[in-house]
């Protein structure tokens, strides 16, 4: 058999690297239990008319085709998810009767995407989405309440103890805001107007100027949009410069209120890993976001542009009778870390989950190695018996390749135990020894270009 080559678009870790990335699904899972949420899965393919009710979407989908095809192809007109809402839309539909409204659900699962790959880009990857839907309502607090939500989730992810990124920058800000003052700029396509403005972070201003003059605008109006989209304040003081540029409509007053209380709620959270910002510029291209939205920077790393994003969308889904409301926000997992594992930025500093290697003797002395193995495991302490019995070095040698820091000895004095890195060598009991807490686990290493490539330990 050749040697396989790699599918572009489809990443693999290896042992280390892949322990990064169930650090941080762990980290988020706790998080948001923590806040609440119930934790759901839904299965990966859904109806190809399913999938396309986003809109222009098709090539992005993959759709499911048996090699034998029996039946007639009835396979067909099913597609792999390319994001966690439209399956959760469909799941609240197919269960409302069974869930407690508002319902809380988060989600981690792996999403398929027919785009070119590229940095931070993939046509296999792992999202983890948090939404609060509501029944017919849903009161606006909620919005507040998810943007806090990832603020922790996010700063445990950068905390030194983690993973130790330099820091997220939240963007926040509110469609009704937006559509107000260019309703009170009477400007009529508002929706392309925004569609424009969201261009602002890949076209420089200039260029965005005349597209919007091309699109209908006068040069004033177009000017007075960029104006909005230049303000950007860490916290409340938003609301002075927008009214400082004289326009007035209900919708704005309305946006302006519901921003405010979201960057206010979320002030006690801001530390100095994760930030929030009223940034006007941010309108988010999809067109059922109807509140608030959000955006994500990770810190030295824009060119991925944005990890995570969402928003408020008052129409989730609908049984005809009863409409379900909600606001979300989804953090590309696979975004965040591949193109930082990739570079050797994240990894960590064991490719094994054991802590212990119990050295083997002989093959006649195996057993006795494992029930000193299986005495460690019961105090929580992850280990494996030496494959072979080789001279003690290389046994030690292995262990170091491994990344296992310490290396238990069967002697005529009793078990002892060798820390490998600083040689020293002690009697220990096996069903009682537990290491240091910082040797439990593997440590995650950073190294990043802001730091000259050094490397900090957590």
């Amino acid at each position: 058999m050749a040697k396989p080559t790699p599918l572009s678009g489809f990443p693999e870790f290896l042992p280390a690297q892949r322990y990064v990335e169930t650090t941080v699904l762990d980290t988020l899972a706790t998080v948001f239990e923590l806040h609440g949420f119930a934790n759901i899965e839904t299965r990966a393919v859904e109806p190809m008319d399913q999938l396309l009710r986003k809109g222009d979407t098709s090539k992005e989908v993959y759709v499911l085709r048996r090699l034998q095809e029996e039946d007639g192809g009835k396979d067909k007109g099913l597609g792999l998810h390319f994001d966690l809402t439209v399956p959760f839309a469909r799941y609240v539909l197919e269960n409302a009767g069974k869930l407690e409204f508002p319902f809380r659900r988060y989600q981690i699962q792996k999403v398929w995407r027919g785009e070119r790959p590229q940095d931070g880009r993939y046509r296999e990857f792992a999202q983890a989405d948090i939404d609060i839907v509501g029944a017919g309502e849903l009161p606006v607090h909620h919005d507040l309440e998810i943007a806090r939500v990832m603020l922790d989730a996010l700063g445990r992810i950068a905390h030194p103890d983690v993973l130790g990124l330099p820091g997220f920058r939240l963007q926040v800000n509110n469609r009704k805001l937006i559509q107000g003052f260019y309703a009170g700029l009477g400007i009529d396509d508002l929706d392309e107007t925004m569609r424009l403005i969201d261009k602002l972070d890949k076209l420089p201003a200039d260029a965005v100027r005349t597209q919007l003059v091309e699109s209908g605008l006068s040069e004033e109006q177009a000017d007075r949009c960029l104006e909005l989209a230049t303000i950007c304040t860490p916290d409340t003081s938003f609301v002075d410069k927008v009214r400082g540029l004289g326009v007035e409509h209900p919708l704005l007053d309305e946006g302006l209120a519901e921003l405010a209380d979201v960057v206010a709620g979320c002030a006690a959270l801001v530390t100095d890993r994760v930030r929030i910002e009223a940034d006007l510029k941010i309108a988010r291209g999809l067109d059922y976001y109807t509140g608030t939205v959000f955006e994500t920077r990770l810190d030295g790393h824009e060119s991925l542009g944005s990890i995570c994003s969402g928003g408020r969308y008052d129409s989730l889904a609908s049984d005809g009778r009863t409409t379900y409301p909600g606001v979300g926000i989804s953090l590309g997992v696979s975004r965040l870390l591949v193109p930082l594992l990739n570079r050797g930025e994240l990894v960590a500093d064991r490719s094994v989950p054991s802590v212990v290697l119990v050295a083997l003797t002989d093959e006649a002395g195996r057993a006795d190695s494992d029930t000193l193995a299986t005495q460690l495991r019961s105090s929580g302490v992850p280990c494996e018996v030496a494959p072979s019995p080789q001279k003690f070095g290389k046994q030690i040698r292995y262990a170091e390749r491994r990344g296992i820091p310490y290396v238990l000895f069967s002697t005529e004095d009793g078990p002892q135990i060798k820390d490998i890195r600083s040689g020293e060598q002690v009697a220990v009991d096996p069903a009682t020894w537990t290491p240091p807490p910082a040797d439990l686990k593997p440590r995650i290493t950073v190294s990043t270009s802001t730091t000259n490539q050094m490397e900090t330990e957590k």
